[in-house]
């Protein structure tokens, strides 16, 4: 079987289905980054029951590892805005706290630095932008 023949196997395999439809079910991009992040275990293996009993171990961890990556990239790929907008669908979705978002813990293993570093800058604005927004910052007193 080629590696294309195999790859289109792949994608229409009842897991692959699933797996799209699970990830479809989480609105945000940053929620799925959540998502994925909790599968990981503390020695960096991903684990979802569903997906590892029709895969197998491996191919789930693959499966889950492959789509972590892809879903930090399509991130990365947002433009500032379109992140802040992101950012704040999740926690209000959530209603999460900025304050406990684990931010950190989201990348993926194989990222590179160069991404990494993008993420954790772009981040760290977000959450300023969105403290100043929700009147985290008082304004300058007039001289």
């Amino acid at each position: 079987m080629s590696d294309y023949t195999a790859k289109s196997y792949e994608a229409r395999h009842p897991a692959a289905e699933l797996w799209r439809e699970t990830l479809a079910r989480i609105p945000t991009l940053f929620g799925r980054l959540v998502y994925l992040a909790a599968l990981r275990d503390a020695g960096g293996g991903y684990a979802h029951p569903a997906l590892s009993h029709m895969l197998g171990r491996e191919n789930a961890d693959r499966t889950l590892r492959h789509s972590h990556h892809q879903i930090f990239a399509q991130w990365l790929a947002l433009g500032l805005e379109e992140q802040k907008s992101d950012l704040g669908d999740f926690l209000h979705e959530f209603h999460a706290p900025r304050e406990a978002l684990h931010y950190r813990e989201l990348v993926p293993a194989g990222a590179r630095d160069a991404e990494r570093q993008l993420y954790l800058t772009d981040l760290e604005t977000l959450l300023e932008l969105l403290k100043f927004e929700h009147g985290g910052v008082s304004p300058a007193p007039e001289a």
